[in-house]
């Protein structure tokens, strides 16, 4: 009887990219497209569609309760990946990991799709919305990590190019189910609007097992990660890293309002632009599609053009980017005071907001996602990785409690 052939466990001597690099970007596309097409839609679901699920009828959501479940939703997302990678990093190595939560994942996926049409729809929902914190937490970590395990000493200059392309891919899926899951809502319902990102998360799963071969595996470490953790060089990672990860959960508090209470305020908006009438979902669609141009932008333009008179380290770019995302939120405001007036004001407002957001989202998220790896141990990526996503947990906390603390009894 023939032996399975073992993994690759240490990267090719290659000083090109890595060839499993195309099955992760791939994989990454369509999981992003099935994550955000669903994220996309929440808030409007919870709103307008769940409390008329199920054979009778319940009491619909008010905006600050769906805006506060939106939150928390987002907030266990980014939570579990530490979970995620303590499992990986100690019993059965990325892969396996990333594998098996992508089954879980697309069972999540499956719940949404099956929601109303059987029992509690509010039950439905809260299943598929716990299968998929789990499923999509959980392998966060995993994902980044396992791009960097791909590269050896000789293409390692290739990482900060990849970890780019690799933020492209993740907006060029939600640029797609962004436009589309609001139209299937809006024209086909739940179930169609739910079951295509379904769909495109089996999808993920089928690209990323076809690519097992073309990995490198690096196995699980066992208890040498506790060890290391709490060395000399481990704490000290971790104590440096967190003093960032502080004002990445800031920046993740404001940001991840675009999803529920930016699309509540679009509501009451003149959405008229282009010559076209969108749905308050989709104005979301700028963020990818503008990421798609300011990485390039940013990468070949604007650092090269800023670091002739002022140098930039990573840690200028955060800060730089944490003054311009106050720009965007005091559009927003604006807006809103003219809706408090009475007014309708133009959804050109939320544009200009989106623009200097994803400015910031630029030099924030991506320089910090970068910066996190490339200080982590070898042995503490996925753990590292992890409390990067902490913070954005963190951040989803804060706007979740103050949604709940806003919120007026309905007499």
């Amino acid at each position: 009887m023939n032996e399975p052939r073992p993994y690759a466990t240490t990267p090719q001597s290659l000083t090109g990219m890595p060839p499993g690099i195309p099955y992760i970007i791939g994989n990454e596309a369509a999981e992003r497209f099935s994550f955000y097409g669903m994220r996309t839609i929440l808030t409007v679901f919870m709103v307008n569609y769940l409390w008329i699920m199920g054979d009778v009828a319940g009491t619909r959501l008010s905006d600050a309760e769906a805006t506060r479940r939106f939150h928390d939703f987002v907030s266990l997302v980014y939570l579990t990946p530490l979970f995620g990678a303590l499992i990986a990093d100690f019993f059965f190595g990325k892969y396996r990991i990333i594998m098996w939560l992508s089954v879980v994942y697309c069972l999540g996926h499956g719940a949404l799709a099956l929601m109303g049409m059987a029992g509690e729809a509010g039950t439905w929902l809260m299943v598929g919305l716990w299968l998929i914190a789990i499923g999509s937490g959980g392998i966060k970590p995993c994902v980044s990590a396992h791009v960097g395990d791909q590269f050896g000493k000789q293409n390692r200059h290739l990482l900060p190019r990849i970890f780019n392309w690799f933020y492209w891919s993740i907006n060029l899926g939600a640029f797609a189910s962004t436009l589309l899951t609001p139209w299937l809502l809006e024209w086909y319902g739940p179930h169609w609007a739910f079951g295509v990102p379904g769909v495109l998360m089996a999808l993920a799963t089928l690209v990323f097992w076809m690519g097992r071969w073309k990995f490198v595996h690096v196995p699980a470490r066992g208890l040498h990660v506790l060890s290391e953790m709490f060395s000399r060089d481990g704490l000290f990672a971790i104590g440096k890293l967190c003093a960032i990860y502080a004002f990445v959960a800031i920046f993740w508090a404001l940001f991840d309002q675009s999803g529920s209470s930016w699309v509540l305020q679009a509501e009451n908006m003149d959405l008229r632009w282009l010559g076209v009438t969108w749905l308050p979902s989709q104005i979301q669609a700028l963020n990818p599609i503008l990421i798609l141009t300011f990485i390039p932008l940013f990468s070949y333009v604007v650092y090269p053009f800023i670091d002739r008179f002022y140098p930039l380290t990573p840690l200028r770019k955060i800060a730089i980017g944490l003054f311009i995302m106050v720009i965007s939120f005091v559009l927003v405001a604006i807006a809103q005071m003219k809706i408090d007036a009475g007014g309708t004001p133009s959804i050109s407002w939320q544009i200009a907001a989106y623009v200097a957001l994803t400015a910031a989202e630029v030099m924030v998220s991506i320089v910090s996602l970068e910066f996190s790896y490339t200080q982590a141990p070898k042995s503490m990526k996925s753990l590292i990785m992890s409390l990067w996503l902490f913070a954005v947990a963190f951040g989803n906390q804060v706007t979740a409690r103050i949604n709940d603390f806003i919120q007026v009894d309905n007499p």
